[in-house]
């Protein structure tokens, strides 16, 4: 069930009103928790990826809210590619959105790649304000494409909101035997996406298709929610 769908024609409207960041919200209204996700540094929130993440979490009883960070909204507008804000930007625009969900129910928050990283950063400041109870990685970028030196895992080794990472397994940003060997914190849990790359795009060897592996990601994500739920 999806409650609110913002055309292309409806994001740019949305950008002269009081509120400039484009929202998708899809899933009951009556859900146990509502999943706030960001999008990526080079996709929007209405990609093929976060479309099919969004769907498979909404089959599976939650409500999605997926939303743009003002470099993306500004980029739907002009149809020029830019660079993405900087994190101080980026962590505002992701704390305003959770101000707005987390009084209605429990959030989970995350995203994809660069929109996971920032809800991690987040997430034990936001969980200690709010009634966030988790978050969830998809993709995360460990490091740059070709700097596996330059880690993006300092917060992550204290990490104390539970925050799950669902990583193809040759995933360029942080690869399997790459990842088994940094220190996380032990309220970090790792699920593995076989064969998948960043986007957990499957090898054909590997006899998986993408719907495969973005399914086994969806179910990953809700079972993680379920249990901190139960808790």
């Amino acid at each position: 069930m999806r409650l609110a769908v913002l055309a292309h024609e409806d994001v740019a409207m949305s950008n002269s009103s009081i509120d400039p960041t484009p929202r998708l919200v899809d899933g009951p209204s009556d859900a146990p928790a509502t999943l706030l996700l960001a999008h990526g540094a080079g996709a929007p929130m209405d990609s093929p990826f976060m479309a099919a993440m969004a769907s498979g979490l909404v089959e599976c009883g939650w409500q999605v809210v997926r939303f743009e960070f003002t470099y993306m909204a500004k980029q739907r507008l002009s149809g020029r590619r830019s660079a993405p804000d900087r994190m101080p930007k980026l962590k505002q625009v992701f704390c305003e959105q959770v101000v707005k969900e987390a009084a209605n129910r429990p959030v989970f928050i995350g995203g994809k790649s660069m929109g996971g990283r920032v809800a991690s950063l987040l997430a034990d400041e936001l969980s200690a304000k709010y009634c966030v109870l988790g978050c969830i990685c998809l993709g995360y970028p460990f490091h740059p494409f070709g700097k596996p030196q330059q880690l993006r895992t300092e917060h992550l080794t204290e990490q104390q909101t539970p925050t799950l990472i669902l990583q193809g397994e040759r995933d360029a940003m942080g690869r399997k035997d790459e990842v088994e060997t940094y220190s996380l914190s032990p309220k970090v849990f790792l699920e593995w996406i076989p064969a998948g790359d960043h986007s957990f795009k499957p090898t054909r060897s590997s006899g998986l298709t993408e719907t495969d592996n973005w399914s086994a990601a969806a179910s990953h994500a809700s079972n993680f929610c379920k249990k901190l739920l139960s808790n």
